[in-house]
């Protein structure tokens, strides 16, 4: 059942929704019950036949509304040439199907062909004149129903057209105040963060280069801010790219790490990158989250673990991607740390996508950051 609570069927590919089945059943019900009223010819039991295909042949108009005009067209003269003397019902909803698909020139041209097909049918089976088979045929087939019927679907295309626009407007109206919201933003962290964390960064550089060239020994807490003054500049920027324009700035992702992994070796922490499986379409937000992942547990390493080396794991499972890194600290199943806010984004990140994080000491020591992100399989 679809979220609606509509029940719908596969036919050829495609769906059919419960109503459509509805409408070209009863239409079916309909033909039958008003064929079984008329007197039956000797062939009657075909002709229902006919007259009941071409009614439930409406349960695709929406599919194959050209097929279904067709169809009801052939099964309503089929009818009549066998002596079952039914109105065209079917044919005139399959007309209005057509032009409400915006087919109408090939409404109009089966319409043209009925038209002029039907008297001579007429003419065969009920042995009439000429004259009583063109009153008959208007009888079957009146020119104002299918004018009507053409009206109708035409009026209901153009407001469902109508709809349509209405709705894009809708969707680009709240495209344009999300960007225009993203721009304030990317303003305002502009001018609230950049000088500030600027300021840090610069004086903390300053510092560390005046302790080196005097000789002193440079605390490892003034190394921590210049390095973290670093980073938030760095990660500043790149949200604010992000912010300013999603399209041309995207977001990192797996094709990253390396690149974590090189900036984590540069500053002394001997940390390997291993790859396996076979790399399939894996959807940005995982990306994203694999990246952030890798990224925090690198920091968390260098700032607190007090690691001589780390390593990162990225396998590509089937329907899954699984991320770990690893360090040798000084942590244990005995001690382990407290989690930070690092370790609280990670495991948010993570439940959003549906998946498992296991951050906690390892059995020989050190420290372990273990996710399995899933990831969609589009058939």
């Amino acid at each position: 059942m679809s979220r609606a609570g509509n029940w719908v069927m596969r036919a050829g590919g495609g769906t059919i929704r419960a109503g459509d089945w509805a409408i070209g059943a009863g239409m079916a019900a309909i033909l039958l019950v008003t064929a079984l009223s008329a007197p039956a010819p000797a062939l009657a039991p075909l002709g229902y036949a006919l007259l009941a295909a071409g009614g439930l042949a409406l349960a695709a108009h929406r599919r194959a509304p050209v097929a279904v005009l067709a169809a009801a067209g052939l099964s309503a003269l089929g009818a009549q040439a066998i002596g079952v003397d039914v109105p065209a019902l079917a044919y005139l909803f399959a007309v209005f199907a057509a032009v409400r698909a915006g087919r109408r020139l090939v409404a109009v041209a089966a319409t043209v062909v009925m038209l002029a097909a039907l008297p001579f049918v007429l003419l065969i089976s009920h042995e009439e004149t000429v004259g009583a088979a063109f009153a008959h045929s208007r009888d079957v087939l009146q020119l104002a129903w299918l004018v009507a019927a053409g009206a109708a679907g035409e009026a209901v295309r153009q407001a469902e057209r109508r709809a349509d626009e209405a709705e894009r407007t809708r969707e680009e109206t709240a495209r344009r105040r999300a960007d225009e919201e993203r721009l304030h933003i990317a303003r305002e962290l502009h001018d609230s963060l950049t000088h500030q964390i600027s300021v840090i960064k610069v004086q903390a550089e300053v510092a560390v280069h005046l302790a080196r060239k005097r000789g002193e020994e440079v605390p490892e807490s003034l190394l921590a801010i210049r390095d973290a003054g670093r980073e938030a500049a760095r990660e500043l920027r790149a949200t604010l790219e992000a912010l300013r324009d999603d399209d041309t700035s995207p977001p990192r992702g797996l094709d990253d790490v390396p690149e974590l992994v090189r900036r984590a070796r540069s500053t002394g922490l001997e940390t390997t990158l291993t790859i396996d499986g076979e790399r399939d379409d894996v959807p940005a937000a995982v990306q994203r989250t694999a990246y952030r992942i890798v990224q925090e547990s690198l920091t968390n390493v260098a700032r607190h673990a007090r690691a001589a080396g780390a390593s990162v794991h990225i396998g590509y499972r089937p329907g899954a991607v699984e991320i770990r890194v690893d360090d040798d600290g000084t942590a244990t199943v005995d001690a382990p740390p407290s989690p930070g806010v690092g370790l609280l984004g990670m495991r948010e990140r993570v439940t959003a996508l549906g998946g498992r994080l296991v951050a906690a000491p390892r059995d020989d020591g050190g420290f372990r950051v273990h996710a399995e992100l899933p990831v969609e399989r589009v058939p």
